[in-house]
C-alpha cells in the first residue's frame, strides 16, 4: 500500500519541461517584437522589445516553447541528444522576415525594358505600346506550371537564404481565368513543398489583356463573374488585389473587382498612387482594405484616411529605385499619423527584380527616413499582418511559429548600415535550419 499522502505529493510533483527540438541562446540582441497583438503603428513601430542575452526555445510542433533570458529559458525547456542548440553569442536574431508583395510566378525577363527606360522611356508608355506586364503575360502564358514552380523555386531559395521565411505571391500575368488559375495553383505548390509560407493573392486586374485592349468594362466583367468566382470555388487565394492606376484601371473599376472579391471571401488589396493620385487610397480606407500599396504619390488626405480605417501601407521602395523616381512614398508622415507601415520586395521581372528584403529594409531607411528599428518592425510584424499572418508569425513569442534569422552581426542596425551584404547566418523555419551561410540546407 502507497505511503499517506503520496496521491497528494504525485499531483503536486512539478511537470517535466518540454523537450525542445531547437535552442538559440546567448544571443547579443534578442529581437522578439513581443507586445499587444495588431501591428506596430505611431511611436510603437520603433519599439522592438530587445533582450539582451536572450535566448528563445521550440517544441517538436515547430512553435516557440520559450523566449526570454538565456538561463530562464533553459530552466524552461528539456534540452536533449536530439535538440539543434545554436549559440547565438555576439549576434542578434530576429523573427524571420516577411515579404507581402511579391509577383514571384513569371517566365521570361525584361532586362530590355531597363535599357529603354534608363534612355528615357516611361513605364506607364512602355505598358501602353504592349511592353511591360503584358510582355511578361505572354512569356508566362506559355510556359508550363512545371517549369513555372521550377523557377520560382529558384528565386524563393534566394530569399530563403538572405531570411524571409514568409511570402505573400500574387497572380497577374495570365490574365485569363484559366492563366490566372495556373498562376495559383503553382503558388499553392510552392507552399505545401515548403519550407517558407506561402499566401497567394489573385490580381487578375493587373493589365487590361490584348484580347480586351479596347474593351477593358468587358475584361471588368469577366473578371467579376468569371474569374473570381472560380478562383473562389479552388480556395487558392486569399486576397484579392488591383493595378488602381492612370491607363490600367480606374478607381470604379477597381471598387468593382475589390466588392466582387470580398462577396466571395476574398479579402481587398490594392495597388494605389504609384504613378500618380488617381484615388485608389482613398478606395482602399473606404473599403477598409488590408494594405494598401506603393503609396508614392498619395496626399495628406489619403493618409488620414487610412489611419482611420487601419489599413496597412506597404511600401515597395525597391520599385521607385528601379523606375529611378525621385518621389519616394511618404513613410515618415505614415508614421507620424499611426498608418501601420510594412515593406515588401515587389519582387517581378520589370519594376523590380529585387528579392532580398534586408536590401529593402536598407533602402527604407537610406530613402525614406525610416529608422533601422521602424524598417525591422515594417519586414516583420507589420508585414504579417499586411498579408494575414500576424497571429503566427512575425514576432518571437510563444505559441508562434519558430521562424526566425541569426545575423552575422551583433545588432538589427547593422542591416542598413552593410547595405547590400546579406547578414544572414543562419535561418529557421518552424524550429528547423533551412539556410545557413546564404545556402538552403537540404530537409
Amino acid at each position: 500500500m502507497p505511503p499517506a499522502g503520496w496521491a497528494s505529493a504525485f499531483r503536486c510533483a512539478p511537470p517535466m519541461p518540454e523537450p525542445a527540438r531547437l535552442l538559440v541562446e546567448h544571443a547579443r540582441e534578442l529581437v522578439t517584437l513581443a507586445g499587444p497583438p495588431g501591428p506596430r503603428r505611431g511611436a510603437a513601430q520603433a519599439e522592438l522589445t530587445i533582450i539582451p542575452a536572450g535566448s528563445v526555445a521550440a517544441g517538436e510542433d515547430g512553435r516557440i516553447l520559450a523566449v526570454g533570458p538565456a538561463a530562464q529559458v533553459r530552466d524552461l525547456v528539456r534540452v536533449t541528444r536530439e535538440t539543434t542548440v545554436i549559440d547565438a553569442a555576439e549576434r542578434a536574431v530576429l523573427p524571420g522576415f516577411v515579404d507581402p508583395h511579391t509577383h514571384l510566378v513569371f517566365a521570361g525577363d525584361r532586362a530590355d525594358e531597363l535599357v529603354r527606360r534608363l534612355e528615357g522611356a516611361d513605364y506607364l508608355e512602355i505598358l501602353a505600346a504592349g511592353g511591360g506586364i503584358l510582355s511578361t503575360v505572354r512569356a508566362t502564358r506559355q510556359a508550363s506550371p512545371e517549369a513555372l514552380q521550377r523557377r520560382a523555386r529558384r528565386w524563393l531559395d534566394l530569399m530563403l537564404a538572405q531570411g524571409t521565411t514568409a511570402v505573400e505571391i500574387k497572380s497577374g500575368y495570365g490574365l485569363s481565368t484559366e492563366e490566372e488559375l495556373k498562376l495559383l495553383r503553382v503558388a499553392w505548390a510552392l507552399g505545401e513543398e515548403g519550407p517558407q509560407s506561402v499566401v497567394a493573392t489573385l490580381l487578375a486586374a493587373h493589365a487590361v489583356p490584348p484580347e480586351y485592349r479596347a474593351r477593358p468594362d468587358d475584361y471588368v466583367q469577366l473578371v467579376c463573374e468569371e474569374t473570381i468566382p472560380a478562383v473562389a470555388r479552388t480556395g487558392l487565394a486569399r486576397f484579392c488585389d488591383v493595378f488602381c492606376e492612370r491607363g490600367v484601371f480606374s478607381v470604379e473599376q477597381s471598387r468593382r473587382v475589390l466588392e466582387t472579391g470580398r462577396r466571395y471571401g476574398l479579402e481587398p488589396k490594392l495597388h494605389a498612387e504609384q504613378k500618380s493620385r488617381l484615388g485608389g487610397a482613398a478606395l482602399a480606407a473606404e473599403l477598409r482594405a488590408v494594405s494598401a500599396d506603393h503609396l508614392e504619390h498619395a496626399a495628406e488626405a489619403d493618409l488620414r484616411a487610412l489611419a482611420t480605417a487601419g489599413t496597412v501601407a506597404v511600401l515597395l521602395p525597391g520599385a521607385a529605385f528601379m523606375l529611378r523616381d525621385e518621389q519616394g512614398a511618404p513613410a515618415r508622415r505614415l508614421v507620424e499619423l499611426g498608418v501601420p507601415v510594412a515593406l515588401a520586395t515587389d519582387f517581378n521581372p520589370g519594376t523590380c527584380p529585387i528579392l532580398s528584403l534586408p536590401v529593402i529594409l536598407g533602402l527604407a531607411c537610406l530613402r525614406l527616413g525610416l529608422s533601422p528599428a521602424e524598417a525591422v518592425a515594417a519586414a516583420t510584424i507589420n508585414a504579417a499582418h499586411a498579408i494575414g499572418l500576424g497571429a503566427e508569425v512575425g514576432s518571437l513569442e510563444v505559441g508562434k511559429l519558430a521562424d526566425l534569422v541569426v545575423l552575422d552581426a551583433p545588432s538589427h542596425r547593422h542591416l542598413p548600415y552593410w547595405f547590400g551584404m546579406n547578414l544572414a547566418h543562419t535561418v529557421v523555419k518552424r524550429g528547423r535550419v533551412v539556410a545557413q551561410s546564404g545556402q538552403r540546407v537540404a530537409a
